[in-house]
């Protein structure tokens, strides 16, 4: 496969998307939060101690960082684990062979649910629902989780979860929004999960990957009460025009929560959300506070612009474009040499279901057709989790360059981005990353680089 050389500022940037992943590793963070006094059988949680003696203690979750958290604590807790089961995409469990003997692995589909979501689902509803107020329960809940983890509303089908999710992830939807219509689809999530454990003690261990980092939108929060209703997923249904499209059975279940036929999900001040405790073990925003300091270190002026980008990914990829441009051209917000560092999750409305790419290629396509014949610039974007859209790459990296390195290959990069491809468009000129599976999610992020123009062309 062809590439051009990467130049020291494109390469800068990928190496700024790898250190990114390194430092959303949630090993040290959760031992921050939990640890365990061998001798006196005491678990500390926060400010939580908690005697162990006849309690039993499980692990129940789903999430693509949820096997790395669960691996932690059955290190950490040894034999007083007494079981549990979480849920993992499919081909990850041969990471966590050595937990598994106290911790069942069901893998299962994402983003799309399927049959292993719905056992993964059925099993732990079924543990969940054994507990009594004896019982501990650590749930690992991270992105992905949504889809991992499945037990449907009756009379809603597996087939009617697919169709709707396909829906709204090509809708255009955020996430936040997208989460609101599974949560009130499922008896787990949007703070069943809990429900069901109560009385006993439940604590949550998130790995954010939303904007905003709610713990109500992170897997659709499955531990924590749901402020959203029936009335709000039918709004977010009827709003992106695809009530019309999902399946009748849905349309059924929806219907009769707005009607109060069947119960909402939990709400704050619900009972038996009192036997629960939620900690936020890692975000998109503390991974950029130390990257800023690395960039400082290295002699860039460091500019973290949000951790809550949202919107249409070419839509955000143009306004970063010109943010990127201001600086170049005046010096504001900030001087170059400068980095971007943002985070968030920007969306992508399929308009070609035969296209290959994701959200961060889509951004760095459009953002390299904004930017061509800027030598000063340089941009990385990439999904933490190792995997953007329906790719097997986490994302690419541009610069002034790529536009006509891809007209020299017989590409025409603006029809590659109106038709969703722009994998392949990145792919033939060598410019994605790829990192496998990363064991951690914690959203997009988004490095751009800017360095000083030369004398000549200021």
């Amino acid at each position: 496969m062809w590439c051009y050389a990467l130049s020291d500022l494109l390469e800068y940037t990928r190496k700024l998307a790898l250190k990114a992943i390194n430092y959303s590793k949630i090993e040290e963070p959760l031992r921050k939060i939990v640890s365990f006094d061998k001798e006196k059988q005491v678990l500390v949680i926060g400010n939580d101690r908690i005697r162990l003696e006849d309690r039993s203690v499980y692990i129940l979750g789903a999430g693509k960082a949820s096997g790395a958290m669960a691996k932690i604590l059955v290190e950490t807790l040894g034999d007083n684990i007494t079981g549990g089961i979480i849920a993992l995409p499919h081909g990850s469990s041969k990471y966590y062979s050595e937990i598994i003997d106290k911790v069942k692995i069901v893998e299962a589909g994402h983003p799309i649910p399927d049959d292993g979501s719905l056992k993964a689902g059925e099993e732990i509803y079924k543990l969940a629902e054994s507990l009594d107020e004896k019982s501990i329960t650590l749930a690992v809940i991270s992105g992905g989780g949504s889809a991992l983890m499945e037990k449907p509303i009756p009379p809603v089908t597996l087939d009617d979860l697919k169709k709707t999710s396909k829906l709204l992830l090509s809708s255009g939807a955020s996430i936040d929004e997208i989460n609101c219509v599974r949560k009130h689809l499922s008896l787990l999530k949007g703070g069943r999960l809990a429900a069901i454990a109560y009385p006993a003690r439940v604590y949550g261990f998130y790995v954010s990957d939303v904007p905003g980092d709610r713990f109500d939108t992170i897997a659709s929060g499955p531990t924590v009460p749901d402020p959203t209703t029936y009335s709000d997923a039918v709004r977010i249904m009827k709003f992106y025009e695809i009530w019309d499209k999902i399946p009748e059975r849905v349309q059924e279940v929806l219907n009769k929560g707005v009607r109060g036929e069947i119960p909402e999900s939990p709400k704050p001040g619900d009972i038996r959300m009192s036997t629960t405790k939620n900690y936020m073990v890692l975000r998109n925003i503390d991974v950029l506070r130390k990257l800023a300091e690395d960039v400082k270190k290295d002699g860039y002026n460091a500019l973290i612009l949000t951790s809550r980008l949202e919107g249409e990914s070419r839509e955000v990829a143009k306004t970063l474009a010109s943010i990127t441009l201001e600086i170049l051209e005046r010096g504001i917000p900030v001087k170059p040499p400068a980095i971007i560092l943002a985070g968030g999750e920007t969306s992508v409305t399929v308009r070609n279901p035969e296209g290959q790419g994701g959200r961060n290629q889509e951004l760095a396509l459009a953002f390299a057709i904004k930017i061509r014949g800027f030598k000063e610039i340089a941009l990385a974007a990439i999904d933490t989790d190792g995997i953007d859209g329906n790719t097997e790459v986490a994302g690419a990296v541009v610069d002034y360059r790529t536009y006509n390195a891809m007209r020299e290959k017989g590409i025409v990069p603006e029809e590659y981005l109106s038709a969703n491809n722009s994998y392949k468009a990145l792919k033939e000129v060598g410019l994605v990353i790829d990192t496998g599976f990363t064991h951690t999610n914690v959203n997009s992020m988004v490095f751009i680089a800017i360095k000083r123009p030369s004398p000549e062309e200021q």
